[in-house]
């Protein structure tokens, strides 16, 4: 699977699907643009050896003469973890300038499985523009957004099941994500939330 890490706030859901990727035994091919190398200085501690240590392939966000740019390249599909509003836009329009554009304009045209978890809020009319116009081509747009039913105790269990949400598009089942109806086991309080006046 080709994972791709924009520089939109979220870097470790990109980390973290490498992580669950290995441990399904699934190879991976990691792009990691310039402006998420300024993400993971600001939200993480990680350097980037630890973070392409955990992919199968790491391939220069500049190298579209890489393999995964070719539609001959054969793979499950690709996912863009997180993607920026500039990431989505150049998918949308075909005008990628780097390789993961690149990348999931191939994986579009192959008729593969691709999916940005789009993170940005508000959202102004061209982002869900750009989102209907990659959902048109065949894209699945998976905003990060945390299952409250869930009930997560931690940032780590909410980025793990929105992780395993996206792997279920592509039939991979990660077992981080609770199912509707499954019995809960984290323990905080089953009461709801009361509003103070």
């Amino acid at each position: 699977m080709v994972v791709g890490i924009s520089g939109a706030s979220g870097f470790i859901y990109g980390v973290r699907l490498l992580e669950l990727l290995a441990g399904l035994d699934i190879e991976s091919h990691l792009i990691i643009s310039r402006a998420a190398l300024l993400t993971m200085a600001h939200e993480t501690d990680y350097k980037l050896a630890d973070v392409t240590a955990l992919a199968s392939h790491f391939h220069r966000a500049d190298d579209v003469a890489a393999g995964i740019a070719s539609g001959s390249f054969r793979c499950l599909g690709m996912v863009v973890a997180p993607c920026s509003m500039r990431t989505l836009a150049e998918i949308a329009t075909g005008t990628s300038s780097g390789l993961i554009g690149r990348a999931a304009d191939v994986t579009l045209k192959e008729r593969r499985t691709l999916v940005l978890m789009a993170r940005e809020t508000p959202l102004t009319l061209a982002h869900l523009r750009n989102m209907t116009a990659v959902t048109e081509m065949g894209g699945i747009i998976a905003p990060p957004v945390p299952a409250f039913y869930a009930r997560p105790q931690s940032l780590a269990q909410m980025v793990d099941h929105s992780l395993g949400r996206v792997l279920d598009l592509f039939g991979l089942d990660a077992g981080t994500a609770l199912r509707w109806g499954e019995p809960n086991h984290n323990t905080c309080s089953s009461e709801p939330a009361r509003s103070h006046s």
